[in-house]
């Protein structure tokens, strides 16, 4: 997973609202839960659920699943695991020195 889509998929966790959801989902599984179970368990108006779940499943945290009448979300623990992926790689590498300071032309005495 690149930077940006990385960033993507943490801005749409930059909420409190949307983080008790994600949570929720994380802890259901692999099975999810519809959106009547997680407007019920939040105690969330079916609109503002709505609006939080369309960020998740266009940046692709969140898969939604038609079953008859219902739909059921699930976390994407491949996208999660490869958007955390990215910070582990990068885990004790070290940090790259600072490029030295270019010297102004015509100035003898570097600061």
């Amino acid at each position: 997973m690149d930077l940006d889509q990385t960033a993507r998929c943490l801005a749409e966790l930059g909420n409190v609202a949307r983080l008790r959801l994600f949570a929720l989902l994380v802890r259901a599984g692999d099975p999810g839960l519809t959106i009547t179970e997680l407007r019920q368990a939040l105690d969330m108006p079916a609109s503002t659920l709505a609006h939080h779940l369309r960020g998740m499943v266009e940046v692709g945290l969140v898969t939604q699943e038609r079953q008859g009448r219902e739909v059921r979300c699930r976390p994407d623990f491949r996208l999660i695991d490869a958007a955390w992926g990215h910070f582990r790689a990068e885990c004790c590498q070290g940090v790259p020195a600072p490029a030295p300071a270019a010297t102004p032309p015509g100035c003898d005495n570097p600061a």
